[in-house]
């Protein structure tokens, strides 16, 4: 493959335990220690810039890895700075949404920083094209079909997320502000499918367009 630009250059944060599948697969684990309930605001984690990977990339595992986990996801692509948003006046910042596939090296827990797991090299995979609010849609209506070699593997629809991207806006911009340029992602399905070196990995998103890459052999 040929990778592409990038189309954006901001923060990415990421958001976990955002759709309901995610809450059903963790089950009864939720209210175990450290901390006992689900959580009552959004979980966020930063992919950092080392982590964003072009179209057509090819995207090489840490050395000692031999499987990862690919969760496709939307970014929020903002245009203007959002602060104390409220879910009525939320869109007014949002510039439009990419596709992207969150990648993960598995691991157990979910209740300590994920620093190597997330965020090694190439990890936060983007779509070539932001696509405009307008132009996209309602995203509660999209789904998203992943593929590996060709082959259906994962489908998720985004009209399970538990915040909507109003909602998620504004809980978010509650106590931070993001910035033009900084990209939100709606969230990631806890235990996505696992792809192995030499796998060709294609994100479908109907309106979003697609984005393709590959997992590479581990870096040497």
């Amino acid at each position: 493959m040929t990778s592409k630009p990038l189309p954006l250059a901001g923060t990415v944060y990421g958001v976990v335990m955002n759709d309901r599948v995610s809450v059903a697969r963790l089950g009864a684990a939720a209210a175990e220690a450290p901390y006992k309930g689900a959580p009552r605001a959004p979980v966020l984690y930063i992919k950092p810039a080392n982590t964003l990977a072009a179209e057509g990339a090819a995207v090489r595992l840490p050395q000692g890895e031999a499987r990862v986990e690919v969760a496709a996801t939307v970014g929020i692509v903002f245009g203007a700075p959002a602060a104390r948003r409220t879910p009525a006046d939320a869109l007014e910042t949002v510039a439009g949404y990419l596709l992207v596939a969150d990648l993960s090296l598995p691991h157990a827990s979910y209740y300590r920083p994920a620093i190597r797991e997330k965020c090694f090299d190439g990890a936060c995979p983007v779509a070539a094209r932001v696509v405009p609010v307008a132009e996209a849609g309602t995203l509660a209506h999209l789904t998203l079909h992943t593929f590996f070699d060709g082959l259906p593997v994962a489908e998720r629809t985004l009209a399970d997320l538990l915040r909507d991207v109003p909602q998620l806006i504004a809980d978010v911009s509650e106590f931070m502000t993001l910035h033009t340029g900084d990209v939100l992602l709606v969230g990631v399905e806890y235990q996505s499918p696992q792809a192995a070196p030499g796998t060709k990995v294609r994100i479908d998103g109907g309106a979003l367009g697609a984005l393709a890459f590959s997992i590479a052999e581990e870096a040497r």
